[in-house]
């Protein structure tokens, strides 16, 4: 059996029944990826590349900036922030049909750019929409369709985790693909907002007007945006302009979040105990499955199988578009079956490979496959976003949330399609800035 062959078994069987019987991702991947080494070498060698992998990860300066960016976030979760952001978007735009959805696609726009995490902001976003939603007889498909796909600009919009890992493991400017991914980012959330107005137009029950609010009423409102406005632009104001690294704008956005809530006197030390203890818990996780990832990419390195795929559809006489199309496939697939991080460090090692051979610029693929993975987080049998939605929704039907959810699935196609037909959306603003 070739080493080639040994990849792939790998990946298609080992893995994928590892993943079946709930194993978590991240020891799934580490165990796959030791066996394999085993295989491919000898046991001596797979023993030396797991105790210095394992110390590589977790001694990582680099990955320091994960755990502090989380900590941004829940330090603003705890201390209301969240609250205070909806509550201005739906003065703006509550007494327009079809209004609180397209307020709640706002306010997990301001918070996934605190927050970085589509889960958090699930989870955050259901607990202050859905409510507000029912007392205003939203309709469920609408409401809580609204609150999962919302929460997957977390994702995209800057900071991200997904992105930050993507670019550690690439060797990529963090702060180019920041740059890369607002742009996008900013054009998904007008396309879900556009897909809210057609809905509501067509379905004037689903999400009818709010009460009506004065022009005072909606000033005195934005107080409660400026805590999220004011964390955002120094944080990464700063990491744009060059004046501290991605680690050292994790810090600076943790300890201005901390200083803004004990300003406010909104972060109790109880609550600060609690956002330490969910950023340490969703930091372990994350780390886990960056250890697994990494000794699972040692495992395909050592069997070439990155390079043997990249060589060999290079040489098919068929068109690069087409290949990334297929890619593309690939990822709504996988984005369907297992959450969009383990996705994307079990594929980075690769298909990065074969996307550079094509000719294909890594940022600009870097942002293409974050948007395709994240259409996965909210569409079946796994969906991440819409489980969490519909587990805080508990009177709705787990079928009706995603329903609901595939409503917005053509906005995540057209920007696919944007991307793929100018590249220049996601490379503009990293070649202007840098």
């Amino acid at each position: 059996m070739t080493l080639t062959m040994a990849g792939l078994l790998g990946i298609l069987a080992l893995l994928l029944v590892l993943f079946f019987l709930r194993i978590p991702v991240g020891f799934a991947m580490a165990v796959v990826g030791f066996l394999g080494f085993w295989y491919a070498v000898n046991l001596k060698a797979a023993l030396g590349m797991l105790g210095t992998e394992f110390w590589n990860v977790f001694s990582s300066y680099g990955l320091t900036v994960i755990p502090l960016f989380i900590l941004m976030g829940q330090v603003c979760f705890y201390s209301g922030v969240n609250k205070r952001l909806y509550r201005a978007a739906y003065a703006w735009l509550g007494e327009v049909r079809g209004g609180l959805s397209m307020a709640t696609i706002l306010a997990c726009a301001g918070f996934s750019a605190i927050s970085g995490s589509n889960t958090a902001t699930a989870a955050t976003m259901s607990t202050v929409a859905l409510p507000e939603m029912a007392k205003y007889k939203y309709h469920p498909l609408l409401s809580t369709s609204t609150v999962a796909v919302g929460a997957t600009l977390g994702v995209v919009i800057p900071p991200s985790v997904v992105l930050i890992i993507i670019g550690l493991q690439t060797g990529q400017s963090i702060a180019r693909l920041f740059w890369a991914s607002l742009l996008p980012g900013l054009m998904l959330t007008g396309l879900f907002l556009l897909t809210i107005l057609y809905l509501c137009r067509r379905n004037p029950s689903w999400g009818p007007a709010g009460g009506h609010t004065t022009w005072r009423e909606k000033f005195a409102s934005l107080p409660g945006s400026i805590e999220m406005v004011l964390l955002f632009s120094l944080v990464m104001g700063g990491l744009f302009a060059g004046f501290f690294t991605p680690s050292e704008a994790g810090a600076a956005g943790a300890m201005i979040a901390i200083l803004i809530s004990l300003v406010s006197g909104r972060l109790t030390w109880p609550r600060f105990r609690d956002a330490v203890a969910d950023t340490i818990r969703v930091s372990c996780m994350i780390m886990v499955i960056v250890t697994g990832a990494v000794i699972f990419g040692r495992f395909l390195a050592v069997t070439r199988l990155p390079f043997d795929a990249a060589s060999w559809v290079a040489g098919l006489d068929i068109p690069a578009p087409v290949v990334v199309l297929v890619l593309c496939a690939a990822y709504t697939l996988g984005g369907m079956i297992m959450d969009a991080l383990a996705l994307l460090l079990i594929t980075i090692p690769i298909f990065f490979p074969l996307a550079q051979a094509l000719g294909y610029d890594p940022i600009w693929f870097a942002v293409l496959v974050t948007v395709v993975t994240t259409m996965g987080a909210v569409t079946p049998p796994v969906g991440v976003s819409t489980f969490i939605v519909a587990h805080m929704a508990k009177s709705v039907p787990m079928h009706v949330v995603f329903k609901g959810v595939t409503m917005f699935l053509p906005s995540y196609l057209i920007m696919v399609v944007l991307l793929m037909l100018f590249p220049q959306l996601a490379l503009f603003l990293p070649g202007l800035v840098h």
